[in-house]
C-alpha cells in the first residue's frame, strides 16, 4: 500500500534524491514472468475461442491446437503459481510489495493524491509529483485492473479447465461452483473472452504510462523493474 510515510518521503526528498530501493529481487521476477504469461494466455486464449479452420488427414499430423491448448494450460498454471507467490511476498516483503493488493480507501490525502494524478494524466498539470513506489492513481489502476481482473480470470478460467477433467477433478472441486453461480458455461466462456480484452486493455495503457512517466515525469519506470532502484533525473 502507498503508505502516508511514503508519500512524505516523496515530497521530502523529490529532487534531491537520486535513487531509493523499491521493489525486491521476488517482485521483479514475478513481473515479467507474469508478463510473459499473460500474453502467451492472450495469444493462445484468442485462438481458442476462435479456432483455426480444421485441416485434412490424421489428427496427428494437425495438432497445431493441441499445441496452442497446451500453451495456455501451462501458462495458467504459471500465471496461478506466480499470483499466489506474489500474495505470500505481500505478507513477507517491503510495504511496496503490499500496494497492488491494498488500498487506503479512507485517506483523504491518498485520495486528492488519485485525482492530482488524474489530472496530471490528461495533462492538466504542468509539473508531476514524485513517488517513491506506484502513485495512487497507478496503485488504484493496478488493485482493479489486474488484481481484482486476475482473481476473475483464475476461476473463470479454471472453472471452464474443470469441464474438461470432469466430475470429481481438482478443478472441479475448487472452481466447478463458478459455472452455475454465472449462468453456465457459455455465459463463463463470454466473461472469460470479455476479461481478456479488459486486460490486454490495461496491459496497453500500462505500457504507455509507464513510458510516459519515464519521460516526463523524470523518476525511472521500466529500469526500476529491472534493477529495483527508482531514480530521480533531476
Amino acid at each position: 500500500m502507498l503508505s502516508q510515510q511514503d508519500m512524505l518521503e516523496a515530497e521530502r526528498h523529490g529532487r534531491q534524491v537520486r535513487s531509493i530501493y523499491v521493489y525486491e529481487a521476488p517482485v521483479r521476477l514475478w513481473h515479467w514472468i507474469n508478463a510473459l504469461a499473460v500474453v502467451v494466455l492472450a495469444v493462445s486464449g484468442y485462438f481458442i475461442g476462435k479456432p483455426l479452420p480444421t485441416m485434412p488427414g490424421e489428427a496427428s499430423d494437425n495438432f497445431l491446437m493441441g499445441y496452442i491448448r497446451f500453451a495456455h494450460f501451462a501458462a495458467a498454471y504459471l500465471f496461478a503459481v506466480g499470483l499466489l507467490g506474489r500474495v505470500y511476498w505481500a505478507f513477507v516483503g517491503n510495504h511496496h510489495a503490499r500496494q497492488i493488493f491494498r488500498l487506503p480507501i479512507t485517506n483523504a490525502h491518498w485520495w486528492s493524491e488519485v485525482f492530482f494524478e488524474l489530472r496530471w494524466y490528461l495533462f492538466l498539470e504542468k509539473q508531476p509529483k514524485k513517488y517513491v513506489g506506484h502513485n495512487p492513481m497507478a496503485q488504484l489502476m493496478m488493485f482493479f485492473f489486474f488484481t481484482i481482473l486476475a482473481i476473475g480470470m483464475l476461476c473463470t478460467g479454471f472453472a471452464l479447465y474443470s469441464e474438461g477433467l470432469g466430475l470429481g477433478s481438482w478443478a472441479d472441486t475448487l472452481f466447478g461452483w463458478v459455472l452455475p453461480l454465472l449462468g453456465g458455461s457459455m455465459q463463463v466462456h463470454s466473461l472469460h473472452r470479455l476479461g481478456m480484452w479488459i486486460m490486454m486493455s490495461f496491459v496497453v495503457v500500462h505500457v504507455y504510462a509507464a513510458i510516459r512517466e519515464d519521460i516526463m515525469s523524470r523518476q525511472s519506470l521500466i529500469s526500476t523493474m529491472i534493477s529495483g532502484w527508482r531514480m530521480f533525473k533531476d
